[in-house]
Formats: structure tokens, sequence, C-alpha cells
């Protein structure tokens, strides 16, 4: 039986991470004895901070190892809704809270719970790898909304409110974004703002996972506190991975409309059922606790950033729009480079350097270099970088 047989359709057009593929060849060939500088990290490099993980081991030794509620602890979601509230300026309870595996299941879950098939999911370009990924797991149709460094990869508000027809489902934000550092100003989520309530049956998710990876002169806004009015339709994804340093632990949260709430923590129940017990005491002294680590660490970013940024301008045939937050930048590859995945297989094979392909974030003429390491490291990396693309 031809082994193609086996998987269902939606998983053969499934297209493994490319940034996965690449950081684990750098480990081979780490491995192996080569010199690899790698700037290709999508994850802090700190530390979880010490008083999350004493809370995360006292709730050990207290016994907090059982079956919990799907939708997650009820002082969670309720530190979450009071987070909410305060920082973000979204009017949410508890009840408007699911916690998840991450913030991927927080995605993957309302994707499955709002798209039919044929829906169609708007997605500005460029994006997150997995977004069009999970678009088409819940059957739907992505497309992608194209930008240009020459605007600053803004969002074209005429292309936007161009590509809505009658099969448009769910725009897609992510402030700051991933791969490009961009942080939305609040001027432009007014403007699309504008165009959903000119289009009742549009959703939106506000991808906030970089919130505190911002540079000093630059704030971040939540989608639903810019349209409060329209907080039934925005659906607000976040998580503890990039600003705690909690990658591994794997705590996401979703917020949003009640109705789909519950939907998406009944899909849970029958999926993954509730995130691990004791690792929600962490997330709940995260929220709880001094935020100054946080703090901390994003000046080390912002640092790194300033670092990362003024090497590649110095970089002769390659071009940038400054990021702002996150930390990646998307610089764009010389007129005569190869396309982005060669690029990259080739820096890997030849000078060492692991980066990440544009391509996989729907821009073919731009690689993803991140500043989640070390000043050592990037200015190594950036050397690198230098010297190989001089070639073209």
């Amino acid at each position: 039986m031809p082994g193609s047989t086996l998987i269902s359709k939606r998983a053969r057009a499934l297209r493994p991470s490319l940034t996965l593929a690449i950081s684990a060849r750098a480990k081979t060939l780490s491995q192996e004895g080569q010199d690899i500088c790698s700037l290709s990290a999508g994850e802090p490099d700190f530390d979880t901070p010490a008083f999350i993980v004493e809370a995360t081991v006292k709730a050990l030794h207290d016994g907090i190892t059982r079956y919990g509620p799907a939708a997650g602890d009820p002082e969670l979601r309720e530190a979450i809704a009071s987070k909410l509230r305060e920082l973000n300026k979204i009017d949410a309870r508890p009840e408007n809270v699911l916690v998840t595996n991450g913030g991927k299941q927080a995605i993957y879950n309302l994707f499955q719970v709002i798209l039919n098939p044929g829906d169609e999911v708007l997605i500005p370009s460029p994006y997150w790898l997995s977004y069009p990924e999970i678009t088409l797991l819940a059957g739907a149709k992505p497309i992608s909304l194209s930008s240009s460094p020459d605007n600053g990869f803004s969002l074209d508000p005429e292309q936007l409110e161009a590509s809505i027809n009658s099969k448009t489902r769910l725009l897609i934000l992510n402030s700051p974004g991933n791969p490009t550092g961009r942080v939305m100003t609040e001027e432009e989520m007014k403007l699309i703002a504008g165009i959903l309530r000119r289009h009742p049956r549009l959703l939106v998710m506000s991808d906030e996972i970089y919130e505190f990876l911002i540079a000093d002169n630059e704030v971040h806004h939540s989608f639903a506190a810019v349209a409060p009015d329209l907080a039934d339709r925005i659906f607000t994804v976040n998580g503890f991975a990039k600003g705690w340093a909690m990658t591994g632990w794997r705590l996401g949260y979703l917020a949003g409309n009640q109705e789909v709430i519950k939907a998406a923590s009944a899909l849970q129940s029958h999926s993954t059922s509730n995130v691990c017990s004791f690792a929600q005491r962490g997330a709940l002294a995260a929220l709880t606790g001094s935020r100054d680590c946080v703090v901390a660490m994003t000046k080390r970013y912002n640092a790194r950033r300033e670092l990362l940024t003024n090497g590649l301008n110095k970089i002769k045939g390659m071009s940038l729009v400054p990021p702002k937050g996150a930390f990646y930048a998307f610089p764009e590859l010389p007129k005569k480079s190869p396309d982005s995945i060669e690029f990259c297989k080739l820096a890997l094979e030849e000078v060492g350097l692991a980066v990440v392909p544009g391509a996989v974030f729907g821009r073919d003429k731009c690689i993803r270099v991140s500043c989640a390491v070390s000043s050592k490291i990037i200015s190594d990396g950036l050397q690198r970088l230098n010297e190989f693309a001089s070639r073209y």
C-alpha cells in the first residue's frame, strides 16, 4: 500500500517548519565539530525567572499534579483577565479566557471553532510561518496581503478592503511582528477598525505574544482596546514564552467572545485537556509577581536589537526596515543573491551561519535574523553575514 494513502489530505498539505529544520541542521553540524553561529533562534536565551520556577516547585510539593479544568485553573484565568483589563485596557472576565498549551494552540483552537471549509483568512505578509498552515488545517484558505519594505511593511487599508468578499472570515494581526519586528501604531489600528465596521462578518485575531519586547520609544496597543465596540469580533492571543522566557513551559491563552471561548474549551477537552497543572502555578506567579525581570530582559533585547540593526545597515547591498519590537530583523538580500532558501543553505554550509529564509514568511528576498542571543554571538554572526553577502 503506497504510503500516501495512509495520510489524510490535510496532513499531506502541511509543510514542516523550516525554522526547526535549520536549527536541527545547525545543531548537527555543531555536534560534528564545525564552528556554527546561529542567529535563527525564535526563543529567549534567558533562564525563566527564579520566582516563577520556585512557585512551580512549590506546587509540585503541594501535590498540584492532578487533572484540572480544561479551560484553565480559575485563579489563572482570573489573573489573565485582570492583566488584560489593567494593562491592555481590554474588558475581560475569566469566562472570556482559555488557558492553552502555548500561543500556537490558542490559534489552532480558535481557527478550528470559527472557520468552515471555504472560508478565507487574510494574512498580512510577511507573516509568522504557522498562520497559513493552521488555516489550512481548519479547512480554510489563506489569502496573503503583501506589503513592501518601501512602506515599512505596513498593511495597506485599500488593499485590505479590496480583498474582503463574501468568503472572508478572519483577519490576522501580529504586533509586535514576527519576522519584521514591526510595531503597529494606534492610528493604523483605527483605520483597520473602520474597515471592520463596514464588514460585520469579519473577525480579527490579534497575536500579541511579543507585547513586552518593544523599543523604548514605542508603545504596544491591543487591538481590542483600540476598538472596544468590536470586542465580540476580536480575539487576543498571548502567552508567557517570550516576555518571561518560558518557551518550554507551553503556556498561552486566548481571550475573546465567551461563546467562542466555551467552544474552544470544549475542543481542548477532547484533545489536550487541561494545561499542565503545576506549570499554571508558575504562570500565576509570573502575572502576580514583579515585572522587573521582564523589564530587565527587554532592555537587553533593545541593546541587542540596536547592535543588530547597526550591523545590518553596514552590510553593502542589504537593506533593512529597522525593527522596533520582538527580537528579529528582516533585511532584504543583495539583488544578485540567490533565493532566500538557497542563500541560507549556502550560508550555513560555507560560513557556518544559521539564519532563516524569508520565503517561509512570505517574502523570498529577505532573511530573518534573531537577536535572542548574546551580543558576542550577534557580532560574530554579522561578521559572517557580511563576508557571505559580499559575494553578491
